[in-house]
């Protein structure tokens, strides 16, 4: 009998592995960092072979780490860094270029002239998306463009496209399997999410051919099979989500209105609409959150550009804190922030803004701003940011929030969930068990396989020993201080030259 379900959880700066019990336990973990290439300002690429070797190593070690075998596990399930765009040779399965990360601001030229073109609204309505160098379609352009001969290759069916999870498919089953799923293909900005078909009329407008695609399968489901070189046995791939989807689902996300922060490089904010695919007016993008059983669901999202990474930057850039945990005890020294508000619009402003020449802006500065005025701000910024996307979710959808259910690395951070529920003005829950993002791989999997019978076998894993954050702050004072967010949030746009 199977004991554990195999997580690979591969994102922007590392690769784990965790192997998961049936109570949903952590049996072990493994991670290794992979080198960011950064070859001009703003420009962020990943070396896709470091991808997967780093990735086929700690599934290793985790293994490894557990005493466990190929046969001790039920199946793999992935959860990957969403939207960063991979292309490479069918035959040898060589990537033509480096991986384009979904951070990198490369391909903003290319969406400004299929903007000029006025595609918004018509990209809006197929994929639910808005035109932004964040999704995939652009950074596939860029790349038949960069590398010679690719278009004609791409043409002929000699290359294959995939996002990361297609990709780590691609290499476990040693080419046999070029496929994603419904989470992933919807943040190509080239899939219809209504009709879930690849989308002939957006291929066009980018003059990509449709024979780099993969096939788009049910997020829940058998894959294939991992060749038995990799583990030392064949082990089924059986879940595959993106990795803000798969932490929607790993926090028990299932009904509508429920809604899931992560805080990690960004901040990724997901409510559940059930299967109601409703379009935003306020400047979110409508996505799949799964298909399971050929039925789709779908979720309001909005993306946070910088959140963690701010905190990085006072650690690295700033050097006002050696550790990111010292962030909590600095903020909580001081009373408030005296008046200052840090907009860390460092790659522009992500939803609702999408403001692509906004930077990074600190006003209200006195002669009496101190370390722990500047340290307390950068972490009320990213709870504003929140609150930023958490009204337009209310707004868009029409449905009430009960609570924030809250993970990734900044979760941690007691004063910051605090005043996020003190500026929300709703409770926020944290759960005991923060990997829900391999969770929710690990889950999608573990139901295709039968490991777990059905969602209500999840939930408790999530809710079980979770810690609630209560709203303590008076409503006139949780709005004075938004209103001076949204002043501040002004002076950072439409700063830097076209």
């Amino acid at each position: 009998m199977a004991r554990f379900i195999l997580a690979l959880d591969q994102g922007t700066t590392s690769s784990r592995a965790i192997l998961f019990d049936a109570a949903g336990g952590v049996a072990a973990v493994d991670q290794h960092e992979f080198e960011q290439h950064f070859p001009k300002p703003g420009w962020v690429e990943h070396d896709p072979t470091e991808i997967w070797t780093s990735q086929l190593r700690a599934a290793r070690g985790v293994l490894g780490k557990a005493g466990a075998s190929a046969s001790d596990v039920a199946a793999i399930g992935i959860t990957n860094q969403r939207e960063t765009a991979l292309v490479w040779d069918r035959k040898t399965g060589e990537p033509i270029h480096r991986a384009i990360v979904w951070q990198s601001r490369q391909t903003a030229p290319i969406c400004e002239e299929l903007r000029s073109r006025g595609l918004q609204e018509e990209v809006r309505r197929r994929t639910g998306l808005v035109i932004d160098a964040y999704f995939s379609a652009t950074k596939i352009r860029f790349i038949l463009d960069a590398v010679p001969g690719a278009q004609a290759r791409a043409e002929r069916g000699e290359l294959a496209f995939g996002t990361v999870d297609t990709w780590l498919l691609w290499k476990l089953t040693k080419g046999a399997v070029h496929a994603t799923e419904f989470s992933n293909a919807s943040r190509t900005m080239l899939y219809g999410i209504r009709d879930c078909q690849w989308d002939d009329s957006l291929l066009a407008a980018l003059n990509l051919p449709r024979e780099l695609l993969p096939e788009v399968r049910d997020s829940s489901g058998v894959f294939g099979e991992a060749d038995a070189e990799w583990f030392g046995g064949n082990i089924l791939v059986a879940g595959i989500a993106g990795d803000q989807q798969a932490a929607l689902f790993g926090q028990g996300c299932f009904a509508p209105g429920s809604a899931k922060n992560t805080y990690g490089t960004g901040c990724f904010l997901l409510m559940n609409t059930g299967p109601e695919a409703p379009e935003s007016k306020t400047g979110l993008v409508t996505t799949i959150a799964w298909g399971i059983g050929g039925a789709v669901e779908y979720a309001l999202e909005g993306s946070i550009f910088v959140a963690g990474a701010s905190v990085q930057w006072l650690r690295d850039g700033l050097g006002l804190v050696a550790h990111a945990a010292d962030t909590e005890a600095a903020a909580n020294s001081v009373e408030d922030t005296g008046g200052v508000y840090l907009v860390p619009a460092f790659t522009g402003l992500g939803a609702p803004y999408w403001d692509e020449r906004a930077r990074g802006t600190i006003v209200g500065l006195t002669r009496g701003t101190t370390r722990e005025h500047i340290i307390r701000a950068t972490l009320e910024a990213i709870a504003y940011q929140s609150r930023d996307v958490i009204d337009c979710l209310r707004e868009d959808s029409g449905l009430a929030l009960d609570a924030l259910r809250v993970d990734g690395g900044a979760c941690q951070n007691d004063f910051l969930m605090q005043f996020q529920a003190d500026v929300l003005g709703v409770p926020v829950r944290r759960p005991k068990v923060l990997e829900v993002t391999a969770l929710g791989a690990a889950a999608l999997a573990g139901l295709a396989v039968d490991f777990w019978s059905d969602r209500s076998a999840l939930e408790s894993v999530t809710l079980d020993g979770a810690r609630t954050f209560e709203p303590a702050m008076s409503e006139d004072r949780r709005e004075s201080l938004y209103a001076g967010w949204r002043r501040a949030v002004e002076r950072s746009r439409d700063w830097a030259d076209a």
